[in-house]
């Protein structure tokens, strides 16, 4: 395997793009097509090809298809767990499908540093509220957590996927945090 290093994407090797699976392959070529850029944690993650397109499979199921919360919703939370867990590829690179799915260049940002700073409606701040206590002490977690949620509208499908979405969100946190995985630059740009 041609390795390469990058201190700027990642603390470990990265793969060559001739030694990756052709699903990696095929994914960094729509990477390409569609943000005109390859995200960083694609090129790092993939150099454990077969345990990052495992992650990626879920990753995109949990992020990118039609669920029971919006994109803006799932896109909040991945925002606030990543600002809660100090990651600052998560905040950064989420934080900029936030503006994109919220149309609000301003939210983001506030939610990434202090959610309750950026004056969210009221399901959206129940939604951080939950992300934030799970995130920081999941061991006092009680089944009366989640009686906000339900207050505010949200069905025990869409509980059950905003605890899917912010468990996915730590893990990733600290995937990206141990490796110190970096931002791509054309992430603090977009949807500004």
């Amino acid at each position: 395997m041609s390795e390469r290093t990058d201190a700027s994407i990642s603390a470990l090797p990265l793969p060559a793009e001739e030694d990756v699976p052709e699903g990696v392959q095929r994914l960094w070529a729509r990477s390409r097509e569609v943000f005109g850029f390859v995200p960083n944690v694609f090129v790092a993650q993939a150099y454990n090809p077969e345990q990052f397109q495992a992650w990626w499979a879920y990753f995109n199921l949990l992020v990118n298809k039609p669920g029971h919360l919006s994109n803006a919703e799932r896109e909040l939370l991945a925002v606030v767990v990543s600002g809660v867990n100090r990651c600052t590829y998560c905040a950064v690179s989420h934080g900029a499908a936030l503006r994109h799915h919220s149309g609000d260049p301003v939210t983001s940002d506030l939610v990434a540093v202090n959610w309750r700073q950026a004056d969210l409606p009221e399901r959206e701040a129940a939604l951080a509220a939950y992300a934030e206590k799970l995130t920081l002490t999941p061991a006092e977690v009680t089944p009366e957590d989640l009686d906000p949620l339900r207050g505010v509208g949200l069905d025990d499908h869409a509980i059950l996927e905003a605890i899917q979405v912010i468990g996915m969100f730590n893990m990733t946190n600290r995937i990206a945090t141990a490796i110190s995985m970096v931002p791509n630059v054309e992430y603090h740009s977009q949807a500004r």
